[in-house]
């Protein structure tokens, strides 16, 4: 049985169904854009952001924020150094950096990777991508085998795979179909927290929530921007927009 320690700010989002993580991407190490992006996600209110397992990257980091650090890899073995180096907890996944080059993931490597990757580390916290190249019905059965593999949060995916055919609100609903859908099902089938990312926007982010994921990730969104207070602006709009989400209506 594994040792869920998170940050309390962390396991406190992931308790109220409020966490906002931002990802700078597994594949991302120009230190400049991975500066702005951490910065932009604490002034924005993010609860945590996501890096790749980089143990340089992770003491940049440490050393510009004091958000919790989740360093993200598809090699068990990178997640060692990056933890020494003062890593909170640790992903296996944001897969959608491998699809592009044709590298598929799918559900028995995704459990030898978390095995392995728990043999090293029997006690960090550790969340795991459930590829959305699977059924939804096998993304279900995935999630619950990870669950009892060591996983302590899953995570969804499945911005690549959608293909809007509509613009504005409706696009942006489309575009994040796949991704809360995978939210939905597996939030029911176990007992962890369930982090809703890929494709998500300051619109579908509540309807993450709403779908059952204690949480929501973003990536593209704000690292893709070359302007620092455009990131900002990105990170509190989808802050705003889960909190609000969360207030009760009215009584009239």
């Amino acid at each position: 049985m594994t040792t869920f320690q998170p940050a309390a700010s962390l396991l406190r989002a992931l308790e109220t169904r409020s966490a906002l993580k931002i990802i700078s991407g597994l594949t991302n190490l120009d230190r400049r854009n991975v500066a702005d992006v951490v910065t932009a996600a604490q002034q924005g209110g993010a609860t945590f952001v996501d890096i790749a397992a980089d143990a340089d990257l992770v003491r940049m980091v440490r050393g510009l924020i004091d958000l919790p650090i989740c360093v993200s890899a598809v090699e068990p073995e990178r997640f060692v150094a990056a933890v020494s180096a003062g890593a909170d907890l640790i992903e296996i996944g944001n897969f959608d950096a491998f699809y592009a080059q044709g590298r598929r993931f799918e559900g028995p490597e995704v459990l030898a990777l978390t095995q392995q990757t728990r043999a090293l580390l029997p006690n960090i916290t550790l969340s795991v991508t459930v590829p959305h190249i699977l059924t939804l019905d096998a993304q279900v059965q995935l999630a619950e085998a990870l669950v009892a593999a060591g996983a302590d949060i899953i995570q969804t995916e499945g911005g690549t795979s959608s293909a809007p055919t509509h613009s504005g609100v409706l696009g942006l609903i489309e575009k994040a179909a796949p991704t809360l859908a995978a939210a939905h099902a597996i939030s029911r089938a176990v007992s962890v927290p369930v982090l809703c990312a890929s494709g998500l926007s300051d619109v579908t982010a509540p309807m993450a929530l709403a779908a059952g994921a204690a949480g929501v990730g973003v990536g593209s969104a704000v690292h893709k921007l070359n302007d620092p207070l455009a990131m900002v602006a990105v990170v509190r709009s989808l802050a705003e927009a889960m909190q609000t989400a969360k207030v009760p209506a009215a009584v009239g």
